[in-house]
């Protein structure tokens, strides 16, 4: 089956939660009747939100409602794996919609698969990023006092079938991680491709990269 890359631009969390939700459904459901489908990679952008999973702690949100009310963010219980994160403007979000059995792949070494094409990206730009032992995603320093976090990972995958997936800080608003334990760490910080370059990157350009190195993973699977 092929794989398609989408790109919703700035969307509201919870319209691109309903319509992932929706395609996520549809593939599972035409691979267990044996239907034809398509695989998605999906990029997009998100007003400010914060985004709990399912094992995440309530105390990781340092903030109220009304406080989150007055810096124009919303917070979601939301069915993926992992603690709580921040989407906004300036962060690179993408959603794989996948047929896992497809590419021959489990769930940890899809996991694997995101890490190295985020990794792969921050190096095209000079920055030397890797992972984190028992820290999903993909950091820079990682096993210094100075690790911080610039790319976050959490799925939910349903009869090898996933959603959600995984969020790179480009020229994301870094102060918004200061309202949250990010991940639920409260040792380590949070990185961006701007603060590491000391300039704005082209979104487009990271679009373009991220999506080659998936695709290139996937097909030679």
């Amino acid at each position: 089956m092929k794989t398609i890359t989408t790109d919703w631009e700035l969307i509201p969390y919870s319209e691109a939660w309903s319509r992932q939700t929706e395609w996520f459904d549809a593939l599972v459901h035409a691979k267990q009747g044996g239907e034809k489908y398509e695989n998605r990679i999906i990029f997009c952008e998100h007003p400010h939100v914060y985004t709990l999973g399912r094992s995440g702690k309530e105390n990781n949100m340092l903030l109220g409602e009304e406080q989150l009310k007055a810096i124009g963010a919303t917070l979601y219980h939301i069915d993926r794996g992992g603690d709580i994160t921040y989407h906004g403007p300036g962060q690179l979000v993408c959603y794989p919609i996948l047929n896992l059995e497809e590419f021959g792949l489990g769930l940890k070494e899809y996991v694997h698969l995101l890490e190295e094409a985020v990794i792969r990206v921050c190096a095209s730009y000079g920055v030397e990023a890797g992972r984190l032992e028992k820290a999903t995603g993909v950091w820079l320093e990682g096993d210094t006092p100075r690790a911080r976090k610039i790319c976050a990972i959490g799925v939910r995958s349903s009869h090898y079938v996933t959603m959600h997936g995984l969020a790179l800080n480009v020229n994301t608003d870094l102060r918004y991680f200061s309202y949250i334990h990010p991940c639920g760490f409260i040792d380590k910080g949070v990185t961006s491709l701007q603060k590491e370059l000391g300039h704005n990157v082209d979104m487009d350009e990271v679009k373009e990269r991220l999506g080659s190195e998936l695709l290139t993973f996937l097909l030679s699977k």
